[in-house]
């Protein structure tokens, strides 16, 4: 598929989604979910706006080759939501560094070999450079949290695909103005 189909390929109805914040409680909304890719300075770099239950690692090549037509990165840094070999290989074959966290999936041997191999580092006082570099995504939740508390993104009052992506857009330009003047004081 080319970048175009798998964009229209995805679902763009207004339906319900789920998902469990920091504190480990379940959240669910109804309407849309705006997938970001952010660059270093947290400036977003492309967008892609779905149905709430649209799964992260459904949009994340898509989302990948959007910002590949846009601007050269080295590296791709995603949760355990996107620890997936697809998505993983397809990262390299845009020659990036995929720096994916590992998702034991219920599997109670590789849980424990992860807790271990942390309490080693800790023991060592080492860090890893792939864990160095997973650790600045954070800027992709502060994006989002920006677009969400300071740039209208909580509370959208319009109804539609179209309409919802125009009212976001606007949050990520002037969120992105804002970040590129931070980034050149």
């Amino acid at each position: 598929m080319n970048l175009e189909e798998m964009i229209i390929d995805l679902p763009k109805i207004c339906d319900a989604g789920t998902k469990k914040n920091s504190k480990g409680k379940t959240e669910t909304w109804i309407g849309y979910k705006l997938h970001i890719d952010s660059a270093d300075a947290d400036i977003p770099i492309s967008c892609i706006l779905t149905s709430a239950s649209t799964h992260d690692s459904q949009v994340a090549i898509p989302l990948a080759e959007l910002s590949n037509n846009k601007v050269i990165n080295l590296y791709d840094l995603m949760d355990a939501a996107y620890d997936v070999q697809e998505i993983s290989d397809h990262s390299k074959s845009l020659n990036h560094v995929p720096i994916i966290d590992v998702n034991p999936r219920r599997d109670a041997k590789l849980k424990e070999d992860l807790l271990e191999e942390k309490k080693v580092q800790k023991f060592l006082h080492w860090e890893s450079s792939t864990k160095i570099h997973y650790n600045n995504r954070s800027a992709a939740e502060r994006v989002n949290g920006r677009l969400k508390d300071e740039f209208g993104g909580r509370s959208v009052r319009v109804r539609g695909h179209e309409k919802v992506l125009c009212h976001l857009m606007f949050g990520i330009l002037a969120l992105t103005v804002d970040q590129l003047i931070r980034f050149i004081q």
